[in-house]
């Protein structure tokens, strides 16, 4: 966790009805370098509250010294739990959050989700996640990984799942490749987000 101790971490994550809670999770593609950028954005909503939940890989893109919020990751929640009486960082997270939003997700996580497979905290936090709060996310992957077969199956199994996804885009990818595959602009992320904050009842 980046901000705060072990000892104030369910204390972090104290409901306030007057806020909407949005949980960002973060996957190893290189559009994890965008991560600063969304967190800040979605800070200037009013009335929300953020926290992030990244898996390991996803900080080779990123420096978590760069994000303003909370950062939960893998470590987190097998050092708070030493006995059967402490609470469980995934489900934690999952009550607290309004709104999950991936951004982006991942090739490899995306088949994990879509097989029910939960082998760290944010695909532990899906895996418990109410159906009835949206979940939404942003595909980012090479264009010969996006255009694989499976990758198709994979997002429609999220989609029936009630999942939103928020397409990728076709662009210039790092790897040099052109086509589509990479995560959807951070102002559309925010946008669709926005979308359901109004929704989202008093």
């Amino acid at each position: 966790m980046q901000q705060g101790s072990e000892s104030n971490l369910i204390l972090d994550l104290q409901t306030n009805s007057t806020r909407f809670n949005i949980l960002v999770g973060l996957t190893g593609s290189v559009a994890a370098l965008k991560a600063p950028l969304l967190v800040t954005q979605l800070l200037e909503i009013p009335g929300v509250d953020v926290r992030m939940v990244t898996t390991d890989h996803a900080t080779h893109f990123y420096n978590i010294s760069d994000i303003s919020v909370c950062v939960y990751r893998d470590k987190d929640e097998w050092e708070m739990w030493t006995k059967r009486s402490d609470p469980v960082l995934h489900i934690e997270l999952r009550r607290w959050a309004d709104l999950l939003v991936i951004a982006p997700l991942d090739a490899n996580t995306l088949g994990k989700i879509a097989s029910g497979i939960c082998d760290n905290l944010l695909t532990c936090v899906v895996r418990a996640w109410d159906c009835s709060r949206p979940l939404l996310f942003c595909p980012a992957m090479n264009t010969a990984m996006w255009k694989h077969p499976i990758t198709a199956q994979q997002v429609a199994t999220l989609k029936g799942f009630g999942y939103i996804e928020i397409p990728c885009i076709s662009k210039k990818l790092v790897c040099g490749d052109e086509g589509k595959g990479a995560m959807a602009e951070v102002s559309t992320i925010v946008e669709t987000i926005k979308q359901y904050i109004q929704k989202h009842p008093e």
